[in-house]
């Protein structure tokens, strides 16, 4: 979102527009409560549950400013209770959507927004509408046997998950506010038996669409083409238009070429995002078929985590630490796994899978080169020579599991390196030895594959003949100072679930400018503390929210 100036700004009345998913998709017959099976509609209408006392604690001026809304109007009252759910505003027709999905491998049939409630579409001043869509304000026909709210741990790392990773330039949906509701919310946080109540609270989560691969899997699944073909149709002309060309319309809908090509995009802009996670050390952490975006954006941020020693087996997620099928270095394979589910659900409108398995190869050559090109900005490289680079790429990821390595802390230190002085990576008078845990434990041939690798890489810098300056600028673009690591967000939850929500403000304000020296916050940056190795929150979360 990018937010320009010249429209006048709207007010809570205004702000809502027709949703294109509602004008132009079947709703739900069954307006009464309770769960079920949705058979023929992609969407219930549903009315959010009233918070008893709303209070705006996080607020994204940016996302705020492309929708229009006026500076200041999150202190309004009216704001809480219209992004709680409390209140329904003008033009606001709520609604939870229909869809299903793979669950860790498994088909699990309708899923469905079962806390999450579309309040409707909005203008965004860069161009097109987007959903605003709450997530915590109460149940739905697809609740199944959850209750619909959400508590404030994991509101606050969605909010601030959300707006972090648009800052670092990851695709994401994006966050406009974050409210407690009054109430609490009794959760079994690690599924142990020892449930007890948490302070609730409620995301407003903003995006292009909450369609996700799920969305078409579901009547792929139930053989109804109709339906099928219906939401893609829908999808393609509200948000890839650009796709459309004058043959492609047909009697029966779009023929089936629009739908490979749309495929194509899908899969080009999933490999995009997921080489970006890999840039920033994300680790998603429950990469489920109904929570992959059909825009390519970062959406779900349940129990997701930050990479602090460099680890490509670690997951975040408890409910995936027998299988780690979700963990960080697999993430490219699961991307393209989810992709094949779609590609399954959408044999039927193209009529044959060849177009398909084309794009599906085509994000392998894509996925290695675009990688490929993301390290060697990381290590501040600009000539490419691919089986060198792949080696050298391939050396240093081997090698750094084998210590204790911080990796946001080793890249943004390796721009400080010299590349004309022998310097050893674990030398006190280095700039690397920092990033290290516990320097003094690493294995003596560890230390010398690492030597080993760095005099490698010296001489490709010095080969390349780049000024060191601009090496060391390009590279401060590339590699964060500063993610929202996992004891950060967890500090921020603990003074919040103690009525202090100022930390929350704090790292919003400095993950706005993740790459930027910040004086007076460095601590922001610094390795892992101790506390934090093994503490649930900060090393492991589960999907209890």
């Amino acid at each position: 979102m990018t937010t320009t100036d010249a429209a006048p700004t709207v007010g809570l009345d205004q702000l809502f527009v027709p949703d294109p998913f509602v004008v132009d998709l079947p709703a739900d017959p069954d307006d009464t409560p309770g769960s079920r099976q949705v058979p023929n509609a992609l969407y219930s209408r549903v009315t959010p549950v009233a918070a008893p006392a709303p209070t705006i604690i996080g607020w994204s001026a940016e996302v705020a400013a492309d929708l229009g809304l006026a500076p200041g109007i999150e202190s309004d009252p009216q704001t809480a209770r219209v992004f709680t759910g409390t209140e329904v505003a003008p033009g606001s027709d709520p609604y939870a959507m229909n869809y299903g999905g793979h669950q860790f491998g498994n088909w699990a049939g309708q899923l469905g927004d079962g806390r999450a409630i579309a309040l409707g579409a909005a203008n965004s001043r860069s161009g097109g509408l987007l959903t605003l869509q709450l997530k915590g304000a109460g149940p739905t026909p697809y609740s199944r046997r959850a209750d619909g709210f959400a508590v404030l741990r994991s509101s606050i790392r969605e909010f601030l998950c959300s707006e972090a990773m648009h800052h670092l330039g990851v695709p994401t949906t994006r966050a406009l506010s974050l409210a407690t509701t009054g109430s609490d919310v009794v959760r079994d946080m690690l599924y142990d038996g020892n449930p007890r109540p948490e302070p609730g609270a409620v995301v407003c989560r903003v995006a292009p669409s909450f369609l996700r691969f799920g969305s078409y899997q579901l009547w792929a699944a139930r053989q109804a083409l109709d339906m099928l073909r219906l939401v893609a149709d829908h999808t393609i002309r509200a948000h890839f238009g650009h796709l459309i060309e004058p043959s492609d319309s047909t009697s029966a809908g779009l023929g089936p070429e629009v739908y490979s090509r749309w495929f194509a995009e899908v899969c080009d802009t999933s490999c995009a995002m997921v080489v970006e996670w890999m840039r920033v050390g994300f680790v998603h952490g429950v990469m489920n078929t109904d929570n992959m975006s059909i825009h390519g954006v970062t959406i779900d941020y349940g129990p997701y985590g930050w990479l602090d020693d460099f680890d490509p087996d670690w997951t975040p997620n408890t409910t995936d630490a027998a299988g780690r099928r979700y963990r960080y270095g697999y993430q490219p394979q699961i991307t393209q796994w989810n992709l094949l589910q779609l590609a399954n659900a959408l044999v039927p409108l193209v009529g044959e899978p060849a177009p398909l398995e084309e794009a599906l190869n085509g994000f392998v050559s894509s996925y290695h080169e675009r990688f490929r090109s993301m390290m060697l900005a990381k290590l501040g490289l600009t000539a490419s020579t691919a089986s060198a680079d792949d080696a050298l790429i391939a050396d240093l990821v081997g090698v750094m599991p084998r210590s204790e390595v911080d990796m946001t802390i080793f890249f943004r230190r390796l721009a400080d390196l010299d590349a004309n002085a022998a310097i050893g990576a674990l030398d006190p008078a280095g700039p690397l030895r920092d990033a290290w845990y516990t320097p003094e434990a690493v294995p003596v041939e560890v230390e010398s594959d690492l030597d080993g690798w760095l005099s490698s890489y010296r001489a490709r810098v010095v080969a390349e003949h780049r000024d060191t300056s601009e090496r060391r600028t390009a590279m401060n673009r590339t590699n964060p100072l500063f993610v929202l690591r996992n004891y950060l967000a967890q500090q921020a939850i603990d003074a919040a679930e103690g009525g202090d929500a100022s930390e929350v403000t704090t790292l919003l304000d400095l993950l706005r400018r993740p790459y930027d020296e910040q004086p007076g916050r460095e601590q922001y940056g610094a390795k892992r503390p101790d506390w934090a190795r093994n503490r649930p929150g900060c090393s492991v979360l589960s999907c209890s929210s």
